[in-house]
This record gives C-alpha cells, structure tokens and sequence, in this order.
C-alpha cells in the first residue's frame, strides 16, 4: 500500500505545472535530487533555412517572362556618384569605401540608389508614352467621406477654440495676479508711510522734534552736496502751512472802514455810482426807492390785469 502511495503521489507530482507547485514543494523535490540546477525544459536548436538559390532564381525568371515590365517596375542600378560622366551621363558610386556602420554613409547610399532608379526608370515610361505627371483635372478619390471630413474640421476648430480659451484664461489670471501683487506693494507703501508720519508726529507732539518736514509729501529736497544740509528759501514749513491754513497773516478787522485820509480823498468818487442817490435825470431812475420791489397786493393786481 505504501509503496502504491508513493508511487501515486510521484505520479501527481510530475503532472503539476511549474506554475501550481510552491516555494516549499520545489525546495522537497530538489532535496530529494528530483530537479537539477538550470534549465529543466529542453529548447530546441535553431532552425536551419533552406537557401534554395536554384528555386529563387527559377521564380524569379518565370515572373520576368510572364509580366512585363511596366507592370513589375524593377529596377536595379548602382548608385549614383556625386559627378557626371564624360558624356554626360551620370557615374556610379563605389560602395566598396562605404561602412554600413555609418549611419550617415548609410542613408546616403540609399539616396543615391534611389536616385540613379528614377534616372532609369523615367526614359523608360516615356518611351512607353507612360505619363509620369498628373493631368490639371486628376481628380483623386477621397479615402473619407465628406461628412467624416467634416466632422474631424469641427473637431479641431473646437479643440483650437478651447485652447484659445485656456490661453486667454491663463492670461487674465497671470494680469490678476499682477494687478493684485501691484495692490499689495502700494497698500504697504501707504501704510508704512503713514506708520512713519504718525510716528514724527508723536514724536513733534511730545516735543521730541521741531521738524515739520514730513507735512510736505514727496517734494524733492534740493541740496548743494551730499553732506550739506537741506536749502530752504522763504518761511519754513510750519509757517507755510499756517498760512496755507489761516492765510498770511496780518490785520483784516476793519480794513474797510474810512480813516482821514480816505474821506477827504474824492478823486474816485462818481456821483452816477454812489448808489442812486444823484439827481435824477430823463430816462433814468434815480432817488431813494429806485429800486423798490412792488408789494404783494400790487403785484397780484399786475397779474389779475394781465390774465
């Protein structure tokens, strides 16, 4: 029984994937010699190619003899040199300087080759009157519908729409930005500056200064040198806003009173202008009541008459 038993469970064993075995089940078969170190799955050898030159070439002539040649365009040439030749025509290129582990080398080869191909194969087409341009009224068939055409254009016009829109939207929040660093910079301006002012005030209140300098604002201060001091012409700072204030000074009660002098100086005087107190003369009003407005019921009479 036990000997069945091992034998059913080498048996159960050996059809497991490698995939369904654990850590701990591969550990007990290596430790039992039942894997080897390396590759446990056979590969085969690498597959050998059939070069069948004689095959190739009996195709390759059955498909020269059947087609011709406007129908295959094969063209095998050597590639073109940088120079013409001495009748005009143009000089192969020799390969044999060339290192195909130049990339530029490379590519230049190819265009070469294709080059010399076109020389070729253009006397060809028009000897066969094979015309090689298209006609001004070709007129391709469209690979898309009109309606899929469409649809694409609206499509991209949407999506440059939309990238516009992001455009300007990134414009306007960097302006913001800008506008509201500005807004910050004059507010802290303004706010240090009168932090500045209040302080010399304080500081003129307690009598701690006698300059009154910071009531001029942002006035240029002219000076002779950099170690002179400030050049002040005409009263100084306090005066002139006292004056600004109150005006300049002086007496002004009774500056229009008469003195002696004033009453007998009559040179000025005219007596059509001392207030209709003249003589009257034809057409003009003159005396004491000249000017007199009518009275209530007077003027309520001078309507009723008028209506």
């Amino acid at each position: 029984m036990l000997d069945h038993e091992e034998e059913s469970s080498t048996e159960s064993d050996s059809d497991f994937e490698p995939s369904d075995l654990t850590d701990k089940e591969l550990q007990e078969a290596f430790a039992q010699g039942k894997l080897k170190p390396g590759l446990n799955v056979a590969l085969e050898g690498k597959k050998k190619l059939a070069n069948d030159m004689t095959g190739l070439r009996q195709s390759l002539k059955d498909l020269k003899n059947e087609l011709p040649w406007v129908e295959r365009l094969d063209v095998t040439t050597e590639p073109v040199g940088n120079s013409a030749g001495q009748n005009g025509g143009q000089t192969s290129l020799d390969t044999s300087d060339i290192n195909a582990e130049d990339d530029f080398q490379r590519e230049m080869c190819f265009y070469r080759q294709a080059q010399a191909a076109v020389l070729f194969a253009l006397p060809h087409f028009h000897r066969l009157n094979v015309s090689t341009k298209r006609p001004d009224d070709y007129f391709a068939e469209m690979a898309k519908t009109d309606q899929h055409m469409q649809k694409i254009r609206r499509k991209l016009q949407f999506k440059q729409a939309a990238m516009e829109k992001s455009e300007k939207a990134k414009q306007l929040r960097e302006l913001r930005k800008y506008g509201k660093k500005v807004q910050t910079e004059v507010i802290q301006r303004r706010q240090k500056e009168k932090s500045a002012m209040m302080t010399q005030i304080k500081r003129y209140q307690k009598g701690l200064s006698d300059k009154l300098d910071f009531l001029e604002g942002d006035q240029p201060q002219k000076k002779t040198d950099g170690s002179a001091a400030q050049v002040k012409k005409g009263p100084n700072a306090k005066r002139r806003y006292k004056n600004q204030k109150f005006g300049f000074g002086g007496k002004k009660k009774g500056l229009k009173r008469n003195t002696k002098e004033s009453c007998n100086d009559i040179a000025d005087f005219r007596q059509s202008k001392s207030h209709g107190k003249g003589p009257h003369r034809p057409g003009k009003k003159g005396g004491k009541n000249a000017n007199k407005r009518p009275g209530k019921r007077t003027r309520q009479k001078i309507k009723s008459k008028a209506r």
